[in-house]
């Protein structure tokens, strides 16, 4: 890349995502600029998630989720340890309740094998009790590389490397849009209190819930090549009281998430979450009425919920690329080969397990655009 520019690179969006593209085209020796519209970083899909570092179970074989959640982990255990970033690797029970649920968990070990997940092991349903004695279940799946951690903390060490390495990262600045230029490059105009326009060799968009929007800023990119954007609500409700287990508990998974499960926060309070509920506008409010339908939910490998002891917590929307009832999608890294226009990467889609694979997607761009 060339000095003409005001930056090698520039990412849309400060998210965990975003700030993870801006960190590895750092570390690749590019300057970065990173771009956020709101006044702090990851205030937006980064700040309402479940923060589980997940081991790569579920996903389809040869996946992008499944290659780039195992590769994001065994990325972010060392990153985290090495900047002083609070975590845990607390492990993770996946049980089967009911008899029909057995092959379902079944499944889930199965194909985690097959995405080289380590140190997967089969549980007896004493076995699952030994290890937690408030879980009801006929038998289970333990997966030890499964953890918590502050998804704040990272973000805030993601920055400073880009920071250290003479990037910067520019909140209050939305992208108001950009045009390729003449022998490559982009120019974009940004907004907020201090408006400007810079050029970049490459540009990559990260906007999450805006991606399809940033993308549709860009001159020249094809509208047919934006994904429709559907938003996946999900609400938590948090546990007054003790947390009844050390490691977190999920039942199988669901169509379209991997449903209501047990997670414990890094200050140790105890939550469920989230469920999933299709909407048509951003909104975080929190249904308190939607209690009813955990306590049943959570009450099978739970029996022990008291009643009242939930109460509203927090709600986060996923950006996803398929409606109810359709089939689930991988995550779209697109590249010339989809739009046309060279040195632009646009991410959409990139829902869970985004934050745990933040890391292997940062890695994947800026090798992309290294080899362009």
């Amino acid at each position: 890349m060339t000095n003409a520019y005001d930056f090698d690179a520039a990412v849309i969006g400060a998210g965990a995502v975003g700030l993870a593209c801006g960190y590895q085209l750092a570390l690749a020796g590019k300057s970065v600029v990173v771009l956020e519209k709101e006044r702090f970083i990851g205030q937006g899909v980064s700040s309402r998630n479940s923060e589980v570092i997940h081991a790569g179970l579920y996903y389809p074989t040869g996946s992008l989720k499944a290659q780039l959640c195992v590769r994001g982990r065994r990325l972010l255990y060392p990153f985290l340890e090495a900047h002083g970033v609070g975590y845990e690797r607390c492990g993770k029970i996946v049980v089967a309740t009911s008899e029909a649920e057995i092959s379902r968990v079944e499944a889930v070990a199965k194909q985690a094998a097959i995405n080289d997940v380590e140190g997967l092991e089969m549980l007896t349903g004493d076995q699952v009790h030994a290890l937690e004695p408030e879980a009801r279940a006929l038998m289970g799946m333990l997966s030890p590389q499964t953890g918590i951690f502050d998804t704040h903390g990272y973000m805030i060490a993601l920055r400073g490397e880009i920071e250290a390495r003479g990037g910067a990262v520019v909140v209050d600045a939305p992208f108001e849009g950009a045009e390729p230029m003449a022998g490559g490059g982009f120019r974009i105009r940004a907004g907020g209190p201090e408006p400007a326009e810079l050029t970049v060799a490459a540009l990559v968009i990260s906007g999450g819930l805006g991606a399809q929007d940033a993308a549709a800023r860009i001159d020249g990119y094809p509208a047919a090549e934006i994904p429709k954007l559907h938003y996946g609500k999900g609400v938590y409700f948090a546990l007054n009281g003790k947390p009844p287990f050390q490691r977190l508990v999920y039942p199988p998974p669901i169509a379209g998430a991997l449903g209501v499960h047990y997670k414990r926060d890094m200050g140790g309070r105890a939550h469920f979450g989230p469920d999933l509920q299709y909407v048509e506008t951003e909104n975080y409010d929190v249904d308190p009425g939607r209690a009813d339908g955990f306590y049943d939910y959570v009450r099978h490998f739970w029996p022990g919920l008291p009643d009242g002891s939930l109460t509203p917590d927090y709600a986060g929307i996923r950006p996803k690329l398929h409606g109810e009832g359709e089939q689930q999608p991988d995550f779209r890294i697109d590249g010339v080969e989809r739009h046309g226009l060279d040195g632009l990467i646009a991410l959409f889609g990139i829902e869970s397990p985004g934050l745990t694979s933040s890391l292997a997607i940062g890695e994947v761009v800026a090798q992309r655009l290294s080899a362009g």
